[in-house]
């Protein structure tokens, strides 16, 4: 196998694991708040958070390039603190993930909170606990295979982001350069061995993914 093959591997699995790390708390965190709470405008809050379900990759990368930019607030402040702008480097390409991979965490989440009865959570604030071990003790493990399923699609999605990524990320080798990229550069330059085999990498990995949610839905 050539020795440039898992370069890119590695890099897309570290940049799905950092980026699903971050996905999970914050669809944990805003999922549960969102399953049992009303306000005017939530409507519209939640259709935010999905949009980049149905957004082409090249939108949310142009967004992204737009909100993090050199000449934004956030990416002038960014630039500010660590002298460097964030596009183009490792961390542009978690960001991208984290975008793309939220909405699938956070609906599993809320969908988890909301299969939750109400009568068990109400017993155990009679009972004396506070939001937090409610939260910790109570709702996650009883939504916990949603929750589950929510990161491992998550993992899943963030390890095949492209769009995005190459607009924001960029594609350089060893820097943000990852599996999904690679590919499209194999095949642009026509190195249809290595396409083929981060191709099969990467139907390999998502099928485990794919599979272990199917499992744990059986089961449960």
């Amino acid at each position: 196998m050539p020795q440039d093959f898992w370069s890119p591997v590695r890099l897309s699995i570290e940049i799905a694991f950092v980026s699903s790390i971050l996905v999970f708390v914050l669809g944990l965190v805003l999922g549960k708040f969102m399953a049992h709470t009303k306000f005017k405008g939530k409507s519209i809050v939640e259709t935010i958070f999905l949009l980049p379900l149905v957004l082409p990759p090249s939108v949310v990368g142009f967004l992204l390039i737009v909100i993090f930019g050199r000449y934004s607030l956030v990416g002038q402040v960014i630039e500010s603190i660590f002298k460097q702008p964030i596009m183009f480097t490792w961390w542009a390409a978690v960001i991208a993930a984290i975008v793309v991979a939220f909405p699938l965490m956070y609906q599993s989440a809320k969908t988890g909170f909301e299969s939750i009865d109400h009568d068990i959570e109400d017993a155990a604030r009679v009972d004396g606990a506070n939001a937090f071990k409610l939260f910790i003790f109570i709702s996650i493990p009883l939504a916990i295979k949603s929750i589950i399923s929510g990161g491992i699609l998550s993992f899943a999605r963030a390890l095949g982001e492209f769009g995005a990524t190459l607009m924001f990320a960029g594609n350089i080798p060893g820097k943000t350069q990852t599996t999904s990229t690679a590919i499209y550069i194999a095949i642009d330059s026509g190195n249809m061995q290595m396409a083929w085999l981060w191709v099969a990498c990467m139907i390999g990995i998502s099928f485990l993914m794919l599979i272990s949610v199917h499992l744990l839905n059986y089961r449960t």
